[in-house]
């Protein structure tokens, strides 16, 4: 009764039934933390907003408020939040407080907290629909708890409250969403066991505001500007940046578990990253085509290191911990509270160029923006005057997506007007005022072409809406999240130990978290001030290379991460030195995950490395095809080769796919092989080979007991690995002896037992081949991180 006199009220205020509207119903939203602050401040408004919008769409709606609190007391909690709901400025009054009233009447609380509740929800709903004589479209379920309450709720919907057949289920999920690859694997594993993917969608409001939702329809509009341009030739760097003045106080238990990457850079700042280098769909109204081209852009980027980052800490961020947390004295966090991160992506339109994106807290200033600045090829011949002109080739040419706040406290798109004037949808977005008052990266506002919203909506507004009409494309799927943390996850990992650089907070910053582009990464520009440095005992990554013996030859010992630097510089002296004597150099490389860090530091940081003079070879290799996952040569292909300007005919894959076959002796791959080494490296001695060790001391795939390999010639011979793929070719380790370097890499703590034996062990290859690498004129060296050596 109460639902037909609240449809006859909108009936009377002249709401009536588009007769466009497909799919006519009822739509039961039910908003779970229904009291909590995420409702309290966005959510109830954003649900009032769609009913304002679609009350005369021909659905019907009611509004379930739920909470763990019992009935009495949520209910007058949830009620003081609704009344002070507001319209838009410009809704009538009239119709403004006829909206409300019915709004309020549709609401209702619920306690749930047991299976039977929302058994019993469900009852209401079904008994309410069939007295109105309703059909139903579909039920929304937000929810507004802590993710550790997510699979409970889920098993409690799938069991007790899903909708009937015909009628969809729409699930609301809200971040965070693990807090790294393997929570967030988990998390989705244990909701896909309840809910279908399209029945989830995960909120980053960041979709929601108004210029990173135009991002994608602005380049998809101004095409005919923008393919020219939008390139590798054009494009200086991409900027995505979020800065706030406000600290973590009150915030410090979420924060020390997530920090400033967690918090913003992983979700908020890549997802506006995407849409600004993904290749444009042609139909960008398409969700599953949008998703399909951000995933793409995902997989392009390069892995991220320790040195493709700078963090910091604003200095009362640690008594705040101390405070609010309880922890003892001299309790020292590593938390970031700011960073910047260098982002690079292999697809030939984004190639060399810097993706930089930044966060922080406690900073000077509030405000968010995706800019993109152009590289300006102008030879400025003119006078000062001249050059000033709103139109002049020589002033700076950029994009900017403005999110709102700053100097212009509204989301807006802002153009250069020395590239072109955009095409902008008139019904929602307007030119703004030219104003030379204000300026935006040194430039007056009249430089730009602006435009801003003809009508400013609440991103939660904005996705809520999304939800109801079903747009995916606005939402994370669990594809895209998986992806998104495979990509943070090894930059947590590495910078979990680092001690931020700490900061005053505001304007009192000044210069102190300037950063700059250096060897591939990111370098805060000025020195750590004295008084400023971390108190306390001194952080593991303080520890710098240290150097002594390791079965009497050279070792080179640090965390793993300088480790790898390290041993990048190392080779890089070996192969000038060795083109300097020799004019080449015959690096020979292991396979195996070990050295996938190397490669990836010397494609992105050793641009000084001879590759043009370098002949790359394999220590060993599995019987696969070379384009199977298990190769050698494609890992080696992927980290390595694809990056550097090696000549084509100095890449040696080892034969081991002849004549449709793998490994055959008739075949003579391996003979084949020692016989291209010998005419090619003089005295088959090569100028530096790389190596690692297995937990049972093999090297190369020189395993113990090995029939061959171990001794004899110096060959390259064909072995059986005790684990699949069983088939190996190898070098020797005769032929491994006669190099003139020879560098073994030993990381992580799965080698500290290893390593261990191998420190009191003597000369026997047969139980360890590891043990029997001795260059007979050259030198060996060591490269163990701490992990390793000290377990």
């Amino acid at each position: 009764k109460m639902l037909g006199r609240v449809l006859c009220t909108v009936l009377f205020v002249g709401a009536f039934p588009s007769p466009a509207e497909a799919s006519q119903g009822h739509i039961s939203v039910v908003l779970l933390g229904a009291t909590g602050d995420l409702a309290k401040k966005y959510l109830w408004q954003g649900l009032f907003q769609l009913y304002m919008d679609q009350v005369s769409s021909g659905h019907s709606f009611t509004f379930h408020g739920a909470a763990l609190a019992a009935l009495e007391p949520g209910q007058r909690q949830m009620f003081e939040v609704l009344k002070k709901l507001s319209c838009p400025a410009d809704e009538a009054p009239d119709r403004c407080a006829v909206l409300k009233d019915q709004f309020l009447k549709l609401s209702q609380y619920h306690q749930l907290k047991t299976a039977e509740n929302y058994t019993a929800l469900s009852r209401e709903i079904e008994t309410l629909l069939r007295q109105e004589g309703l059909k139903e479209a579909g039920r929304i379920f937000y929810f507004s708890v802590p993710p550790f309450a997510y699979t409970e709720i889920a098993q409690h919907i799938n069991s007790s409250c899903r909708p009937p057949a015909g009628a969809w289920l729409r699930v609301v999920l809200e971040k965070p969403f693990g807090h790294d690859l393997q929570s967030a694997q988990q998390l989705a594993a244990e909701l896909a066991g309840f809910f279908r993917e399209e029945e989830m969608y995960r909120v980053d409001h960041y979709l929601g505001k108004q210029a990173v939702a135009h991002i994608l329809p602005f380049r998809d509009q101004n095409r005919q500007f923008l393919d020219p341009i939008w390139n590798r030739h054009h494009v200086e760097r991409v900027e995505v940046v979020l800065k706030e003045t406000v600290d973590a106080k009150g915030r410090t238990s979420f924060y020390e578990q997530y920090g400033v990457i967690r918090d913003v850079l992983q979700n908020h700042l890549t997802e506006a990253l995407m849409f600004l280098i993904m290749e444009l769909p042609a139909n960008v109204s398409s969700a599953p085509e949008v998703l399909q081209h951000k995933l793409q852009a995902f997989q392009s980027l390069w892995g991220l290191e320790r040195s493709s980052a700078v963090l910091g800490q604003y200095q009362a961020y640690g008594s705040q911990v101390q405070e609010e947390l309880q922890e003892a004295w001299g309790y020292v966090s590593t938390t970031p509270t700011f960073a910047g991160v260098l982002i690079h992506s292999d697809s030939l339109r984004w190639e060399g160029v810097p993706f930089l994106l930044t966060s922080g807290k406690a900073l000077d200033e509030r405000v968010g923006y995706a800019r993109v600045l152009f590289k300006n090829r102008a030879h400025c011949t003119q006078s000062g005057t001249l050059r000033d002109a709103g139109h002049s080739q020589c002033k700076p040419k950029q994009i900017i997506f403005h999110f709102g706040h700053g100097a212009l406290n509204t989301p807006a798109v802002l153009v250069s007007r020395n590239l072109f004037q955009p095409a902008m949808p008139r019904e929602s977005w307007k030119e703004a005022e030219a104003r030379s008052d204000l300026h935006v990266f040194g430039q007056p506002l009249s430089d730009f072409y602006v435009y801003s919203p003809v009508k400013e909506r609440d991103a939660y507004s904005v996705l809520i809406s999304h939800i109801y009409h079903g747009r995916k494309d606005f939402f994370i799927t669990t594809e895209n999240l998986l992806a998104s943390w495979a990509f943070w996850t090894p930059l947590l990992d590495s910078t979990s130990r680092q001690p931020p650089r700490l900061y005053p907070g505001g304007v009192e910053n000044q210069q102190l978290l300037d950063f700059e582009m250096v060897s591939g990464g990111l370098a805060f520009t000025l020195a750590e001030p004295a008084e400023l440095l971390s108190p306390g005992g001194q952080m593991p990554s303080d520890f710098k290379a240290i150097q002594s013996k390791f079965r009497q030859s050279p070792l080179v010992s640090a965390w793993a991460e300088d480790l790898i630097s390290r041993l990048a510089s190392d080779m890089e002296e070996a192969a000038v030195r060795s083109v300097a004597r020799s004019g080449q150099f015959h690096l020979a490389l292991s396979g195996g995950s070990s050295p996938v860090g190397l490669f990836q530091r010397l494609a992105r940081h050793h641009y000084g490395f001879p590759w043009q003079h370098t002949h790359v070879w394999l220590v060993d290799e599995r019987c696969v095809p070379l384009t199977d996952g298990e190769s050698n040569f494609l890992g080696l292909h992927q980290h390595l080769l694809q990056h550097i300007r090696v000549p084509y005919f100095n890449i040696h894959p080892m034969p081991v796919h002849l004549h449709r076959r793998l490994c055959v002796e008739e075949d003579r791959g391996a003979q084949l092989y020692a016989e291209d080494i010998v005419a090619l490296v003089a005295n088959a001695s090569f100028d530096l080979v790389l190596l690692g060790v297995g937990t049972d001391g093999h090297t190369a795939s020189l395993f113990p007991r090995s029939e061959h390999g171990l001794d004899g010639a110096p060959t390259v011979v064909l072995t059986e690995s005790p684990v699949k793929p069983h088939q190996r070719m190898s070098l020797s380790l005769p032929l491994i002896n006669r190099a003139r370097q020879v560098f073994v890499l030993v990381l992580g703590k799965g080698k500290h037992e290893i390593t261990t034996l191998l420190s009191r062990v003597g000369h026997e290859p047969r139980k360890w081949p590891i043990s029997g690498v001795s260059p007979s004129s050259g030198q060996l060296v060591w490269y163990v991180d701490y992990e390793a050596l000290l377990g």
